[in-house]
């Protein structure tokens, strides 16, 4: 273990990275649901919903199971990451660098950073398929995985310039975009649903029940998804941000942990009737000719969010795809930004984040992430989540188990083992267990985050008590 010789000062910006958010910048419950209904009725949603059903999944299992998922996570959120939250008032970086160290947290930040990029580099393919339109672009297929052009090219880098720049902004101008872009956004979505129900010929619930009726056999290359799939699959779709605390960062800046609900506004506008809306709108395309003969050839039909709203809304329906995107991609960077310049404290934050920007525009490029969605969501978030239980530990166990509250602080030290053993052996090993059983990633989310946190709290309480 290395004892901390760093005795630089960080420099300090108007977003707090390494002080508590006073109260006179607080915010009240209506900051939040703006930028949880933007966030989460998004661009992903254009992409998950027509995923879902290339999983072949039966109209019970989607729908029980995004009811009893989205719940879950918006239990998550308020009694565990607002919760937290609102008593430090720290980014999730600073609070890891107290309990890990410094050159520990760093290798965090760097996976998070990084992981967050590619999140938002997926928004910008699903930007790009609506902007790409008026220009005749070929559109990404589900197996895709290079640029298919210099069009291509050119959209993504102008869309990922531009939403980079309002990111490095700050997290006001996040969360005002968020909040003029959401009703927007949502009012599209919820138009495009009934419009697809009509392209359908639905008339009533019965009808809209027999769309998915008992399923199908998925897709080629797909996975085929059950209720518990599709359940756990939505509980920790967001698992980094709330059990594995990143919105730490969001929430820092709310006034009470009530705070927490709003999330419930992008779990049920967002993860519930954008998801639906965006699976009508694949329906409508898997019943045309052109993707009829793709079936037929053992191909599976694109996925390409622009064309699947510009047949339902015109015009109005690549302006909703657009600001989609835009909305999942500006705090995604911002993230992603906290989590750099977590790493260099004295870099300037606006160019931190343009870097991340700059990282996410690279990642857009390559429509992979986008068509792959379903897998990278549970991946990054079973690699990122199992961290955010040594803080939650910590707070809940802490005291009880005599531990040494923020050891590294106190210790003066910049590299914590148990918290890296505990991660280490949590995620790791649940990877491995995972392939070699062939175990549905997310159903060992939530056990590897809880070895994590008990592996966190044995190894501290063995080596180190007060």
């Amino acid at each position: 273990m290395a004892t901390s010789k760093d005795t630089s000062i960080p420099v300090q910006s108007d977003e707090y990275e390494r002080t508590p958010v006073p109260e006179s910048k607080l915010k009240s419950w209506k900051s939040f649901l703006g930028m949880y209904a933007g966030e989460h009725a998004a661009g992903t949603e254009f992409v998950i919903g027509p995923l879902f059903l290339t999983t072949g999944v039966s109209a019970f299992d989607l729908i029980f199971g995004l009811l009893v998922g989205n719940l879950m996570a918006v239990l998550c959120w308020r009694f565990l990451t607002a919760e937290i939250a609102v008593q430090y008032r720290l980014t999730l970086y600073f609070q890891l660098e107290k309990i890990c160290g410094k050159q520990l947290v760093i290798l965090y930040n760097l996976a998070n950073g990084i992981l967050f990029c590619f999140l938002a580099g997926a928004m910008i393919t699903v930007s790009a398929t609506a902007v790409g339109i008026p220009f005749g672009m070929e559109m990404p297929k589900l197996s895709d995985t290079l640029p298919n052009g210099i069009t291509w090219v050119i959209i993504v880098i102008a869309i990922g310039a531009l939403i980079s720049i309002v990111a490095a902004k700050g997290y006001d101008t996040v969360s005002k975009a968020a909040n003029y872009m959401a009703p927007i956004i949502v009012f599209g979505f919820l138009l495009s649903g009934i419009v697809a129900l009509g392209q359908l010929e639905v008339s009533s619930f019965s009808g809209f029940w027999d769309l998915w009726g008992e399923g199908s056999d998925p897709f080629p290359g797909q996975v085929k998804y059950t209720f518990w799939h599709v359940a756990i699959w939505s509980w920790f779709a967001n698992a980094a941000m709330h059990i594995g605390m990143s919105d730490l960062s969001v929430f820092r800046y709310a006034k009470k942990a009530q705070s927490g609900w709003t999330s419930a506004a992008g779990m049920y506008v967002g993860h519930f009737m954008a998801w639906i809306a965006a699976a009508l709108l694949y329906a409508v395309y898997l019943k045309s000719t052109e993707a009829q003969a793709l079936l037929a050839q053992g191909s599976a039909p694109e996925v390409a969010p622009g064309p699947l709203a510009y047949n339902a809304l015109g015009v109005f329906g690549i302006l909703v795809v657009i600001l989609a995107g835009w909305t999942t991609a500006n705090p995604t960077i911002y993230r992603a930004g906290l989590a750099f310049q977590a790493i260099t404290p004295n870099a300037s934050r606006f160019k931190v984040t343009l870097l991340a920007g700059s990282i996410a525009t690279l990642a857009g490029l390559f429509p992979a992430f986008a068509m792959k969605l379903l897998d990278f969501v549970a991946l990054y978030g079973f690699i990122l989540a199992p961290m955010g239980a040594i803080i939650v530990f910590q707070h809940f166990f802490g005291e009880k188990w005599n531990l040494i509250i923020d050891y590294a602080e106190t210790q003066k030290i910049e590299f914590n083992s148990a918290v890296l053993w505990s991660w280490l052996l949590a995620a790791v090993g649940g990877y491995v267990f995972s392939q070699q059983m062939e175990i549905f990633l997310s159903f060992l989310t939530l056990p590897v985050w809880i070895v994590c946190g008990v592996f966190f709290l044995i190894f501290s309480k063995k080596s180190r008590v007060k």
